[in-house]
């Protein structure tokens, strides 16, 4: 392999929150990080920097915007210009700042739940409220409920969509057809779609990612885009994401917020990680892709065949294998506290995403494929001894 995913890496002592907040856990497969280097092109554009020596305020220049613009152009057949994007220090600040905008204390804010843990604080934060419409389980897939989402899109206080696509933690990579559904429903009800696509690099064999924006200018009149290299390049600790807003009054109304939120500043390794990844990182993106398909092939494979009472969830997009073990317990956080004291293995417990979350566990697969089988030996341990 061109590329080296099996090496482990010694993430210990590295001020690494994965591996670092409990010493005690020796397979903490919970939050959305991966073991991996960063691509060679990345470290290299890194140490340029670093032998500069010289770190102060940064802003982004030609190269970055250029980089983004290009990348997003022939990777996913998205024309965005310079004068739409916003950098941020990251995707949670950005969507907090979205909904100071476009949301008043009290208002609705839709999700499709379950869904990115964080989304409910940015929610709860600026005093709105999660109207949450429930994914359907069909076979090992999820779906949206459309008659739902219409519903609670109608309410007069709800304001704002936060769409994650691909969906965290389903794995789902919905489709053209899902997505102009979800924003015919959105503009019938003059409801603002925030599409978080910093997953959107990480698809899987025989599925495609399409951007909000592929639907056109009259679905992005009312939405904004929030991206990031940080999750496919595993850059996330320097800070670096693009609120990418075609509209021009929502465009002044985002970035005063940001402003206010005092989150308009970048890093300056993360500009530089940003530029080297988009413009070197695709050839090792596609190999990161592969690997991780063959991780989750390996765990779905496991599972199927030792422990047929879990449902492995269909990994379309993300590297998150969301996992039903509602069959062996009736409280997740329970088993997963259990997992962590007694096996020394960390999964996130699905409660932590909201409705339709209860039964499930979330499980990192970017991670060295020893690690991945180790896990679910550990599992079947734990469940059937």
């Amino acid at each position: 392999m061109k590329y080296d995913f099996d090496t482990p890496v010694n993430r210990r002592r590295s001020a690494c929150m994965k591996w670092d907040e409990d010493p005690s856990v020796d397979l903490p497969l919970w939050v959305a990080d991966m073991d991996f280097r960063a691509c060679p092109a990345i470290r290299e554009a890194l140490e340029e920097r670093l032998a500069h020596g010289v770190f102060g305020y940064a802003m982004p220049d030609d190269a970055f915007y250029k980089a983004i613009l290009h990348w997003h152009s022939t990777r996913h057949n998205v024309q965005y210009c310079r004068d739409w994007i916003i950098t941020v220090p990251g995707i949670v600040p950005a969507i907090s700042a979205i909904l100071r905008a476009l949301t008043q204390p009290g208002n609705g804010v839709l999700t499709l739940s379950p869904v990115y843990n964080c989304f409910y604080s940015s929610i709860r934060n600026l005093g709105c409220r999660a109207e949450e419409s429930v994914l359907r389980r069909e076979g090992n897939t999820f779906h949206i409920d459309f008659d739902d989402l219409e519903q609670r899109a109608a309410k007069p206080d709800v304001k704002v969509l936060l769409l994650c696509s691909p969906h965290n933690p389903s794995g789902r990579v919905w489709s053209k057809e899902e997505l102009r559904m979800i924003g015919d429903i959105c503009l019938r009800n003059n409801v603002f779609v925030v599409s978080d696509e910093i997953h959107c690099e990480l698809t899987m064999p025989g599925h495609h990612f399409l951007p909000y924006a592929s639907l056109g200018e009259k679905y992005m009149a009312q939405a904004c885009i929030c991206t990031s290299a940080s999750k496919a390049f595993n850059i996330a600790g320097l800070q670096n994401a693009q609120i990418i807003v075609p509209n021009a009054e929502y465009r002044q109304r985002i970035d005063r917020a940001v402003n206010i939120h005092e989150v308009c500043d970048v890093n300056p390794f993360g500009i530089v990680a940003t530029t080297a990844a988009y413009t070197h990182g695709a050839d090792w993106l596609d190999a990161l892709c592969q690997y991780i398909w063959s991780n989750y092939e390996e765990a779905r494979h496991y599972i199927e065949s030792r422990l047929p009472m879990l449902g492995v969830s269909q990994l379309q997009g993300t590297y998150l294998m969301w996992v039903d073990v509602s069959d062996v317990t009736e409280d997740v956080e329970d088993f997963c506290n259990r997992l962590r004291n007694e096996q020394h293995l960390w999964f996130a417990a699905g409660s932590h995403y909201g409705k339709g979350g209860e039964g499930f566990v979330r499980i990192n697969l970017a991670t060295q494929r020893e690690n991945v089988l180790r896990a679910m030996e550990r599992l079947e341990s734990f469940i059937i001894h």
